[in-house]
């Protein structure tokens, strides 16, 4: 299928899904509209009848869908491996014991929340494996503290790309200094990449605030409401009913921290090795990592654990061979409806990127901009943010714009912009990503943490855009600077706090009135 130019139609379907997910708050039929409004799209511009339109919408719809799921195959093998590792691990009895040991150590809600944030950036080599593997760990500790389910998926999600982006050794590093080394420019990438990391405003400012909102507990918005459910007991679960029934009660903590150190290192070894650390070319570790297949790898990583899983458990008698291997078919169906929109999700993404061009239409627009080069930062946020929003995916969003940015960047002579107008672009593709309804990270987010996929994007939307309307405004500050660091951060930093300001004082003044009304 060759891609056809459709112009402003080619928004249409990611803003039809995105609109009727947020409406509906049911997200697989809305991407399958989604993404049957861009085939039809497509088919009337390729076809020759009215009928060849309508059989030819059918099969190009289940045609991309059947290669995305090929060319993302790794990351479904992975989530099944997971979701295998969780039920044979829960039947152990280790989530349990882990549970009930976290919770003496952890007492409070708060401690319990900064864990949850500290294990998400210690995480930092996958978004795909921080999302599912801190989900993992740290439910038993926050439904003990009474967080609810939004606001762990918010934290899983916040410390999950932001910390992958500004990490030199990541999946994420990795793709970037891809789509530079492509398009030239750079004597080095990753100096490029790491010149960038104090301008990545949406990364470094969702850490800041993560880490105010677990200290303060000022939760505001929808979130606010979520917490207040969860303080009364109801903690927006929707996984409580696929556990398994079996529990052993004599699991020990070992039986959970063994299994996911398992899956750790057996994931960080598939990288070295899948980036060719191992074949004896000298490669350094950081270039096995840049070079390595981060999917590939996780499907090792999770094989590898599950095996730990199976040697500590059946041998010792804690699970017999027959419930272990139930386990394993209890776990691959209870992640069925994740792979099942991210398969949606992917293909909505090749619609946009493969059929209509929609990347190649904004980066066009972007392009043809004549500004002056001091609001290129901003700009270039804002039109990163709405890609990565409507597409659903960061990587494929900074693709297409890093070398359009670079091309246009060319002609400033201010090396400390062009790195200030780059940082922007990662900044901008991370918070479209990160609460975009058909963003794979935000899927998997809400799959971790076992929470409703929509109460999860509506829930963190308030605060991504509070983050990325300090960012913009620290990028405009960047702009009129020169792209000076201290000025970008401060103004950052500063515009944050007279939002999160703005926002005490409104919900100290909107509570009076609201108990005014109640009596």
């Amino acid at each position: 299928m060759e891609m056809v130019q459709v112009g402003w139609l080619s928004i249409l379907p990611p803003l039809i899904a995105i609109a009727l997910a947020l409406i509906t708050k049911e997200v697989i039929s809305s991407l399958m509209v989604g993404i049957l409004s861009g085939t039809l799209i497509y088919s009337i511009h390729t076809a020759d009848s009215p009928l060849g339109v309508a059989v030819s919408t059918v099969e190009n719809t289940f045609t991309l869908m059947a290669s995305k799921l090929a060319d993302n195959v790794n990351i479904i093998l992975f989530l099944c491996l997971l979701g295998a590792l969780v039920v044979v691990v829960t039947k152990a009895g280790g989530s349990r014991a882990y549970g009930l040991w976290a919770s003496s150590k952890l007492k409070s809600k708060r401690s319990a929340q900064l864990a949850t944030a500290g294990l998400g950036a210690l995480i930092f080599i996958d978004d795909y494996f921080n999302c599912l593997t801190v989900g993992t760990v740290m439910k038993p500790v926050t439904d003990k503290a009474k967080v609810s389910r939004a606001k762990l998926a918010y934290i899983i999600d916040a410390t999950a790309a932001p910390v992958c982006i500004i990490a030199p050794v990541s999946s994420w590093a990795a793709a970037v200094g891809s789509n530079l080394q492509g398009a030239g420019g750079f004597d080095s990438t990753m100096s490029a990449f790491v010149a960038s990391i104090p301008y990545n405003l949406y990364a470094l400012l969702s850490i800041i605030l993560v880490v105010f909102l677990c200290v303060t507990d000022l939760d505001f918005g929808p979130m606010a409401k979520a917490e207040k459910a969860a303080a009364a007991g109801n903690l927006g679960s929707i996984d409580t009913g696929s556990e398994p029934e079996e529990v052993v009660s004599k699991g020990k903590v070992l039986d959970l921290i063994i299994p996911v150190v398992g899956l750790i290192v057996f994931s960080v070894l598939a990288m070295l090795y899948t980036g060719g650390f191992f074949s004896g070319q000298g490669l350094s570790i950081a270039d096995a990592f840049g070079d390595c297949d981060s999917a590939a790898s996780l499907v090792l990583g999770g094989f590898g654990g599950l095996v730990v899983a199976f040697l500590l458990f059946v041998p010792r008698g804690v699970v017999k061979f027959r419930a272990f291997m139930d386990g394993i078919g209890e776990g691959i169906k209870s992640m069925v409806p994740a792979c099942v929109i991210l398969t949606l999700a992917w293909t909505i993404s090749g619609v946009c990127r493969d059929l209509l061009g929609t990347g190649q239409y904004v980066g066009a627009l972007v392009e043809n901009m004549n500004v002056p080069f001091a609001f290129i930062p901003a700009i270039v946020f804002i039109v990163a943010a709405a890609l990565s929003f409507s597409m659903g995916t960061a990587w494929g969003t900074f693709g297409i714009l890093i070398p359009i940015i670079l091309e246009v960047m060319a002609r400033c002579e201010d090396p400390t912009l062009l790195i200030a107008a780059l940082a922007a672009t990662l900044a901008g593709s991370v918070f479209g990503d990160h609460c975009s309804p058909i963003s794979d990270t935000t899927i998997l987010s809400s799959t971790g943490a076992g929470v409703a996929h929509m109460e999860h994007v509506s829930t963190q939307m308030v605060y991504a855009i509070s983050v990325a309307a300090a960012s913009f405004i620290g990028y405009l500050a960047s702009g009129f600077a020169g792209g000076n660091v201290y000025v970008t951060l401060i103004a950052g930093v500063a515009a944050l706090a007279v939002i999160l300001v703005v926002i005490r004082l409104i919900g100290r003044h909107a509570k009076p009135k609201a108990m005014g009304s109640a009596s």
